[in-house]
């Protein structure tokens, strides 16, 4: 699975919380959680997340458990997210989601073109690539396959 979109940078510990406000899941409708991702954090970025790769530091979807928080930002476009570590509960729900999530200490400024492999785990800025964290064969299939529900789907 790979693909490439414009960097999109947001800092350490962005929490779930910040992805996606609490009182907008009294609502199940994914569209509304695209329209009001990072609404608190900056009104101004989910006008540039259609096609981006998010780009954060370290511990990247801390606080709440919350699976709209993943959702959020792929139905907002998000087309990856690219941090230097993750909460483990976020990585877990975006890999559940079909939202590719890499773990790479790279250097990236916003708006460059980034492009990343799953399977073969790289991400590349500007001619630059780096390794990634690699994910198990399992993780890469749910990817692939656009998530867990329709993976299972296809191996039930």
């Amino acid at each position: 699975m790979h693909g490439e979109g414009k960097a999109v940078c947001v800092g350490n510990d962005v929490d779930t919380d910040q992805i996606i406000a609490g009182r907008y899941l009294r609502t199940k409708d994914r569209r509304v959680w695209a329209e009001h991702v990072f609404e608190d954090l900056d009104p101004t970025l989910k006008d540039r997340l259609r096609g981006a790769v998010l780009v954060a530091g370290t511990n990247m979807g801390c606080g709440s458990s919350r699976e709209q928080a993943a959702i959020a930002l792929r139905e907002a476009g998000v087309v990856a997210v690219v941090a230097q570590s993750f909460a483990r509960i976020f990585f877990r729900n975006a890999i559940n989601v079909g939202l590719p999530v890499l773990e790479c200490r790279m250097s990236c400024r916003e708006g460059m073109t980034v492009r990343f492999d799953v399977g073969e785990g790289w991400v590349e800025v500007d001619g630059t690539r780096w390794t990634v964290r690699p994910l198990s064969p399992h993780m890469v299939g749910i990817l692939r396959a656009g998530g867990l529900v329709p993976y299972r789907r296809a191996h039930a």
